[in-house]
């Protein structure tokens, strides 16, 4: 098997996109949990929408698990700022790599989840925004 050159490996720029586009994202999902939390009334949207008030809000405890779940995905997105070299210096460190691995995991799961929501938004918006996640990490994991 012949070992890997410089050429086939992803330049630090494109990394940096790559992590870049992904924490985007995850900015855009963390600001509709922050609102979901807040008491917007979305909630026919979220958790294939089996938690929806009469007035569209969620139930207090889903409230609760959509801020930490906001929290959850920014501390991802810090962490894949840090595999792409965008800050700090440990992004060839094995453990990122692994991690990316695993948000890879995870959003491929939550794709599932999204795409049998039945909210349109859930189903079409989250589920392809989760999709794009996955690749995003396998991307930044064999970076």
């Amino acid at each position: 098997m012949k070992a890997p050159t410089d050429r086939s490996r992803m330049t630090h720029p494109m990394i940096e996109g790559l992590a870049l586009a992904a924490c985007g994202l995850l900015v855009l999902v963390a600001a509709f949990q922050l609102g979901l939390s807040a008491g917007a009334p979305w909630a026919d949207a979220a958790y294939g929408g089996r938690a929806t008030l009469p007035d569209g809000r969620l139930p207090t405890r889903y409230r609760a698990a959509s801020l930490i779940t906001a929290v959850v995905l920014i501390a991802i997105g810090c962490l894949l700022l840090l595999r792409g070299g965008v800050v700090g210096s440990a992004s060839e460190n094995s453990a990122l790599t692994w991690t990316c691995w695993g948000f890879a995991l995870l959003f491929a799961v939550n794709t599932v989840g999204n795409v049998a929501g039945r909210h349109p938004v859930e189903r079409w918006g989250m589920g392809a925004l989760t999709a794009c996640l996955t690749v995003l990490c396998v991307l930044l994991a064999i970076g």
